[in-house]
């Protein structure tokens, strides 16, 4: 009986060819979406989970009072460390210190290599669960030892075992390779730890214990590795003063407050407002399963509307069989297996679709998946989904084709009736209005990303190249190399500062300015910048002006934002003497506000001073008669002739200010690409349904054009239904699109305004769809022979 199940099966779709690739494309379609958007919300599921201490390791954050609001801060002072270590103990196994992971400078011999590393504490390749390949992760304890990620190791020593041999670190020190490790996994927050340095390395590099109060600048990581049984709020809330005891009494201003964050949290909840957690990337998780499923929703309305439309078509098939003798639970047992081993057909053929497309996949969203071929939830899903699939599509037919009676199949009184439309029609209404949401969506992503990019930046990137130094050897012939530069017309200026032009290094309290109220405290930006800084970037000067060897008294002077003067309540900023930590410092250039943060947050007030030690970022702008690459040649040479032992690292400023829109963009041209597939989708349906209307309604369009209808009359009358159709989807979905793009776009300080053409246009666009869809087949039928349609009447 089953092979006669799969014979029917087969036989039924050869002769329905047009209609069983209809049917299985447009499902294979959908379940490849959702496989690949499942295996993305999976990959963002189990970020950090190969760490077998993930649900017992934290980050220390603080809270600090800002303006009236709180601000999370996750970098706190050294001695913290000590302190939680020393008197909140018996609530950790471990707790680690580290720098936050930076590109460095590796040299083996003759070569060199920039790599991301970082340098913690001894207590860091257990917290961090490192698969130790040599050594054991205890070396670190010991000065000047580093360990390598194992692909590091071979970049650096080949097939060599590294143990023991030394190597230069950022130029000036040597380290011993104390361990090798293996890569941590790219869903892993340390996913790039190239290399740890021993703590001991850089608490001597960076002078510590020489700063006068190292409870004041924010500038480690620490994490926490919780005792067994430990309570995360119990701890957050004993430790929450750790930090405020110890400070001194004019800093407690801002009421700096400690908590834990979980590792469970750090990448899809590591947005805060106001101190509170308002999610993060989680938001892209659960707006990329909502887009799955509703793909996925399109299909299967597809599936069933094709399957039964067509199984109307097999009453007489039933009538005759079951004069025959067959029972009414063989058709339902046949009708169901004939609908599974179409769903079957559609997620094998999903998987070679999701196996084509992951390249492509990938490069949109920026990861490197796989298919979870071993993965037997993987597989238990598929199979389940499919089988469900199945089972509903096939439920029509088989319940309803199957209680026909024979007698009035046969004698032809069989009409299926006005209502048996109906749950066809709501399905391609729902189609519809799951589509028009998505294309709403995606115009206002894109227009969100767009009005971000064309917000005022306040100073100009074009043609401005960084360099990262690892050394001092730019610094000390800085002169000398801004004087070859400019003189073979290579560069128009040049500079120096602590951190890229769009972004700030640090951020600081203890400003105090004329005025200032009790409580005002404010936790500023601040960039460490060298002379001739403005002119370089192009920072627009609303009053004063920029740094400049023609002033000396400038090294005590003091640029700020628009921001900082509107904060600080000062009606003429310029000569204004405030002071920095007790430092007497005088304001002589405001500049106008700069995007060095988000494009989407407020402009934070920020300040900017001068410093005579400011080695690590090399700005120039080149001379816009060069092209980039002569003027980077040029620049290159000159570089290696007064530091031959650094590496030549540039980055373009546009292109770094590019990466401060890679989520939303990311996010925009994945959501495109669902869209147009959901639209795809939506299409095959609808072409399907016309076509099988059309036929139905042979005869009846016959006779319409004997008696003298014209195409156009008939192309009118058979898309007109479908039209209705649409703009009952569009009125469903505007409301609910406003909603949804509303509250997205209420997480931006900056952002597009909902216009009203956006709701038109893709209504519009839809109506447009439709018509080009169902056109075809509709003018097909019109133009059809008459005589041949009713020849047999």
């Amino acid at each position: 009986m089953r092979k006669n199940y799969f014979t029917l099966a087969l036989r039924n779709l050869r002769r329905n060819k047009f209609y069983s690739l209809l049917n299985t494309g447009g499902l294979a379609i959908g379940m490849a979406v959702a496989l690949l958007i499942g295996i993305w919300v999976w990959d963002e599921l189990s970020f950090d989970k190969d760490n077998r201490n993930y649900t017992h390791i934290a980050q220390v954050v603080q809270n600090e009072k800002n303006n009236g609001e709180l601000s999370t801060v996750f970098v706190m002072p050294f001695p913290l460390a000590d302190e939680l270590r020393h008197h909140y103990g018996s609530n950790f196994k471990a707790v680690v210190m580290g720098t936050n992971m930076f590109d460095h400078v590796l040299a083996a011999g003759d070569k060199k290599f920039t790599k991301t590393g970082a340098f913690f504490e001894a207590g860091a390749p257990t917290l961090l669960d490192l698969r130790m390949i040599k050594g054991t992760g205890d070396e670190l304890k010991e000065p000047a030892t580093i360990l390598l990620s194992e692909s590091i190791a071979k970049a650096c020593f080949g097939k060599k075992d590294p143990i023991g041999l030394s190597m230069k670190l950022d130029n000036d020190q040597v380290v011993k390779v104390a361990g090798i490790y293996t890569d941590l996994p790219a869903n892993s927050t340390f996913a790039n730890l190239g290399f740890i340095a021993s703590w001991p390395t850089v608490y001597k590099a960076w002078g510590m214990k020489d700063w006068p109060n190292p409870w004041r600048p924010n500038a480690f990581r620490i994490y926490v590795l919780l005792s067994d049984n430990a309570d995360l709020a119990r701890i957050s809330a004993n430790i929450r003063d750790a930090k405020i005891i110890n400070i001194h009494p004019e800093e407690r201003v801002q009421d700096p407050r400690l908590f834990l964050h979980p590792m469970s949290k750090w990448h899809l909840y590591s947005d805060f407002k106001n101190g509170i957690n308002a999610g993060g990337r989680i938001g892209y998780v659960w707006l990329f399963g909502i887009i799955g499923v509703f793909v996925l929703i399109l299909a299967c309305i597809n599936f069933m509307n094709l399957s039964t439309a067509r199984s109307e078509r097999r009453a007489r098939e039933v009538g005759i069989r079951k004069t025959l003798g067959s029972r009414r639970w063989q058709f339902i047992h046949q009708f169901l297996a004939e609908s599974l081993f179409v769903a079957g057909l559609s997620f094998i053929a999903a998987l070679f679709l999701a196996e084509f497309a992951l390249p492509a996949f990938n490069d949109l969203s920026g990861k490197s998946l796989t298919i979870l071929w071993s993965n037997p939830l993987f597989w238990a899903i598929g199979i389940g989904f499919t089988t469900l699939t199945g089972l509903i599509a096939g439920s029509y037919p088989a319940l309803y084709l199957s209680s026909f009676k024979p007698v009035r199949v046969l004698k032809g009184q069989f009409r299926a009736g006005r209502l048996a439309a109906v749950p066809r029609q709501a399905l391609i209404v729902l189609q519809f209005t799951v589509s028009i949401i998505l294309i709403i969506g995606t115009v206002v992503v894109f227009r969100q990303v767009q009005y971000a990019k064309n917000r005022p930046m306040g100073y100009d990137n074009n043609g401005l190249v960084m360099l990262w130094t690892s050394s001092d050897d730019i610094h000390k012939h800085f002169d000398a190399v801004n004087r070859e530069l400019q003189q073979s017309s290579t560069i128009l200026s040049m500079t120096e500062s602590d951190s890229y032009v769009s972004n700030y290094s640090s951020t600081t309290s203890g400003i105090e300015w004329p005025g200032m109220t009790t409580g005002q405290g404010q936790d500023f930006p601040f960039m460490a910048i060298g002379y001739d800084y403005g002119r370089t970037v192009g920072w627009e000067f609303v009053a004063g002006r920029d740094f400049s060897r023609d002033y000396a008294g400038d090294s005590s002077g003091l640029i700020v934002n628009e921001a900082a003067v509107h904060y600080m309540g000062l009606k003429d900023p310029i000569g204004t003497r405030v002071k920095w930590h007790g430092t007497p410092l005088t304001i002589i250039g405001v500049m106008k506000n700069s995007i060095i943060e988000s494009p989407y947050a407020p402009i934070r007030p920020a300040i900017a001073y001068l410093s005579r030690d400011v080695s690590n970022i090399v700005t120039l702008k080149i001379n816009p008669r060069l092209n980039a690459g002569q003027a980077l040649a040029r620049i290159e040479a000159v570089y290696k002739k007064y530091a031959p032992g650094q590496l030549f690292n540039y980055r373009f400023a546009d292109n770094v200010y590019a990466q401060k829109f890679g989520d939303e963009q990311r996010v925009g041209r994945l959501a495109g690409a669902f869209t147009a597939l959901a639209i795809l989708i939506s299409c095959l349906g609808l072409f399907g349904m016309s076509s099988f209307m059309a036929e139905q309604r042979t005869k009846e369009i016959g006779v319409r054009k004997i008696l003298g209808a014209s195409v156009p009359t008939l192309w009118r009358l058979l898309s007109k239904d479908f039209v209705l159709l649409v703009l009952l989807s569009l009125g469903i979905a505007t409301p609910i699109a406003y909603a949804a793009m509303h509250q997205w776009l209420g997480n931006y300080a900056y952002h597009a305004p909902l216009s009203w053409w956006i709701f038109t246009t893709a209504g519009a666009g839809a109506i447009g769809i439709t018509l080009l869809t169902v056109s075809a087949q509709t003018i097909k039928a019109a133009l059809a022979n008459p005589i041949r349609s009713l020849r047999s009447e």
